[in-house]
């Protein structure tokens, strides 16, 4: 049974294309017609591929694996946000950083600073900075939270990449490429395809078109986030020692790291203040 259904895509505008003259002719595959100058995309193709990238990210999810939503264009970004944040998945809706999946390494001490930063606010080590050192401080973490807030729980690199226009997000499409990391987009008629593992032919441009693909994917990665909670249930507790073991080295090993960031974070105040100083 399709999770989709002819009419609810019609009814959202997702088989409007782009303008004839602005069209890839890798699309050709997906074009229904031109009506007016403008492409109209097959929506019973769109159909059986909304179904095929759902079945596979259902899949995905199910082995408690992360999907990282991009969308930084206007149309896209508060239904990514709200789609993504309602089933736990990481999402990039601001600028895009570069190297975030080529250097996740430095993205991710820079997810940590944000972390640190937190743990002085409730520990009381804010309280024994300087005004200036907490106002800087605060600057720093305010500017981490918005491009990086909403992967603060990525610990590694994502296990798939879902992306609302590939034309706007080439720079993510891209390194996922280089890394072997599948991608998942909305292709629409001016767009490559060739780049994408599971291409879900829609118009990219109207917040509805792309509300209603979003509702079928992340409505299927709920189901399979659901079935990983059941069979985590059902299955017998069993080696429940060595795991309390790892965690408690783990909790140790992150408050050295941590305690080491916060001399740093502080250190690197310090320097900022004494700078203006001498300016």
């Amino acid at each position: 049974m399709s999770i989709t259904n002819f009419d609810q895509l019609l009814e959202a505008g997702v088989h409007f294309g782009h303008l004839k003259r602005k069209w890839n002719p890798a699309m050709a595959p997906y074009i229904f017609m031109e009506r007016n100058g403008i492409h109209i995309i097959d929506l019973y193709k769109t159909v059986a591929k909304v179904d095929e990238a759902a079945a596979a990210l259902k899949s995905i999810a199910k082995s408690g694996k992360k999907i990282l939503f991009v969308a930084t264009k206007k149309q896209a970004k508060q239904v990514v946000a709200d789609k993504a944040s309602a089933i736990n998945m990481p999402y990039v809706i601001e600028r895009w950083p570069g190297g975030m999946l080529t250097n996740f390494p430095t993205i991710r001490k820079a997810v940590k600073k944000m972390s640190t930063i937190d743990k002085m606010e409730k520990d009381g080590t804010f309280d024994n900075l300087s005004k200036r050192e907490k106002l800087q401080i605060a600057r720093q973490r305010a500017k981490l939270e918005k491009t990086l807030g909403s992967i603060a729980d990525l610990n590694r690199l994502p296990s798939a990449l879902f992306v609302v226009d590939v034309l706007k997000e080439h720079i993510a499409v891209r390194e996922a490429n280089r890394l072997g990391i599948p991608v998942f987009a909305m292709v629409d008629t001016n767009s490559n395809p060739n780049d994408v593992d599971f291409v879900i032919p829609a118009n990219d441009d109207a917040s509805k078109s792309i509300e209603v693909i979003l509702d079928a994917v992340c409505g299927a990665i709920a189901e399979g986030l659901e079935e990983r909670k059941a069979e985590k249930v059902d299955a017998p507790a069993e080696g429940e020692e060595a795991p309390v073991k790892k965690e408690r080295k783990t909790r140790i090993a992150r408050k050295k790291a941590e305690d080491e960031e916060v001399a740093e974070l502080t250190e690197e105040a310090a320097d900022a203040e004494e700078k203006e100083v001498e300016e």
